[in-house]
């Protein structure tokens, strides 16, 4: 593999620690006529502002005039590809989880620089700076890599196959996800962060718990304020209930397979070997949700024969009213019907 240059460039920024640096491929690697650089990796804390450069190129003063210039941010596919904002001249338009959140820095008359307030995990990810001006369509891609999340881990409720509330405080359904049972603390935290869930599972203390944020009758009723509710300390061997996990963040590669046909779960676990992965477990799909902002509106296979998908950007007909892990539920392992998400571990 040809080496790559890495060369260390200067970002402004509104408020918290930015810094970048800049991938130029080699003259043999470049396959389009644009002067941009093929690659600008840009670091940033999270909460804080931050600017990801895009640069006009031999424009008058008035460059901006008849210009257009298309932020994005690029999916894994083309079909994942989420609009950020489009600029033509003093017209500017942003979009989704964007939408008055970024804005063109515009420092000179070649700057098409994008500013991006509040930066959250779920901004993670690869941009695409499109400036078209004519028949003239320049191109330039930023990574941005968000650091220091309030806590590196998530917290995820989990049921087996059997259904919910069968499992005792000893059964191993945590380490089976490479994952722990959570604390009372990394449970309150999550709640703090927008958990809610009506069923109550262990915690690590021998406790049982549950985190509500909307009051509701079948949740302990609509007259108790929001919070961690509690059933105390609980027979470790004779009680049954579900469990709270926590993962760490992962260092490894979680992502759908693309594959021509739907999978039974045995060719599932085959096809992500024969892609040097493994059938990625629930904790890999919680983490990737949750502190990378990963979203595909796809039911697939995780290792424990469950099948769910997980949506950062709720719309129509893939969780419409909330950021969720879905779950499809345990189908029989012989239904072809699903694809798969696989895991592979950093090297």
């Amino acid at each position: 593999m040809m080496s790559l240059l890495y060369i260390p460039i200067l970002s402004l920024t509104l408020a918290g620690s930015v810094f970048s640096e800049v991938t130029t491929a080699s003259p043999l690697e470049v396959t389009s006529s644009s002067s941009f650089p093929a690659l600008v990796k840009v670091f940033a804390d999270l909460g804080s502002n931050v600017t990801l450069p895009c640069q006009l190129h031999n424009q008058s003063d008035d460059s901006f005039v008849g210009i257009r210039v298309k932020w994005t941010k690029v999916g894994e596919d083309e079909s994942q590809d989420e609009d950020v904002l489009v600029s033509m001249g003093f017209h500017k338009k942003t979009y989704g989880s964007f939408e008055d959140r970024v804005y063109l820095q515009e420092a000179d008359s070649d700057d098409a620089s994008l500013v991006i307030t509040d930066v959250s995990m779920g901004d993670t990810g690869k941009y695409r700076c499109e400036v078209i001006n004519g028949l003239v369509d320049d191109s330039q891609e930023v990574l941005l890599e968000v650091q220091g999340a309030v806590t590196q881990g998530v917290v995820f409720p989990y049921s087996p196959h059997l259904g919910r509330y069968n499992l005792n405080f000893h059964d191993a359904a945590c380490q089976d996800q490479d994952a722990v049972v959570a604390s009372f603390d990394q449970l309150f935290e999550a709640w703090k962060g927008g958990l809610d869930w009506c069923n109550a599972g262990w915690l690590s203390d021998g406790t049982v718990q549950y985190p509500i944020t909307k009051p509701r009758e079948p949740c302990g009723g609509s007259s108790s304020g929001p919070g961690v509710r509690t059933y105390g300390l609980r027979n470790k061997h004779m009680s049954r209930y579900d469990v709270f996990c926590f993962a760490s963040a992962f260092k490894g590669h979680f992502y759908w397979l693309v594959q021509p046909d739907r999978l039974t779960y045995d060719e599932a676990v085959q096809a992500c070997i024969d892609d040097d992965a493994k059938i990625a477990k629930v904790s890999h799909m919680y983490a990737a949700w949750k502190l990378e902002g990963y979203d595909r509106c796809d039911s697939g296979w995780l290792a424990d024969g469950s099948v769910r998908y997980p949506i950062s950007r709720p719309r129509k007909n893939c969780s419409p009213t909330e950021a969720a892990v879905r779950l499809i539920g345990f189908p029989d392992k012989k239904q072809k019907l699903y694809g798969v998400y696989c895991y592979k571990a950093q090297q």
